[in-house]
């Protein structure tokens, strides 16, 4: 279930509905994503590389988008987003880091890594905007950056779901 929707594993058929689900989703993060009043940071989202970031701000996001393609380890990656991210306690009690790899092969390697990393030290991961993703947009492509094509007939959308949210 996504969104309160119940779609299959493979997800729906219909594409106005498969950008529904996904703009809800991406609603919900872009909510948690936002820079806070009070001039702190809203909660990361982790995703592979540049271009992944270039389609999240294509989409609305606008407060921390962080990279694992920094040329680190990803133990120096995992203890830098400890260290800048832990402390976090989210409003809504969600996890304090959005986890976005891609949802082909490699992401979901990536995704697994740095998903039990994290956890082993005591980090929840917010993962329900890769599976909500995966499963809506995966016959548009099994990317992050395979999204941003999608951008002028998801940010109405997403627009819609947030003017209704906030």
């Amino acid at each position: 279930m996504v969104g309160g929707i119940s779609i299959g594993s493979k997800g729906p058929h219909n594409q106005e509905r498969r950008f529904e689900i996904a703009a809800r989703a991406i609603s919900g993060a872009i909510i948690r994503n936002m820079p806070l009043e009070d001039g702190g940071c809203g909660i990361p989202v982790l995703v592979e590389g540049v271009n992944d970031e270039k389609a999240l701000k294509g989409l609305g996001f606008r407060g921390p988008i962080e990279k694992i393609n920094k040329g680190w380890d990803t133990s120096r990656l995992v203890a830098y987003l400890h260290s800048n991210y832990s402390e976090i306690r989210p409003i809504d009690g969600g996890a304090p880091i959005i986890l976005l790899m891609d949802w082909d092969r490699t992401g979901g390697k990536l995704q697994r890594l740095i998903r039990d990393r994290l956890m082993a030290m005591d980090i929840a991961i917010d993962e329900s905007l890769r599976t909500s993703l995966l499963k809506a947009m995966k016959p548009e492509g099994r990317t992050v950056e395979s999204l941003k094509p999608y951008c002028e007939a998801l940010v109405p959308l997403v627009n819609s779901f947030l003017n209704d949210l906030l």
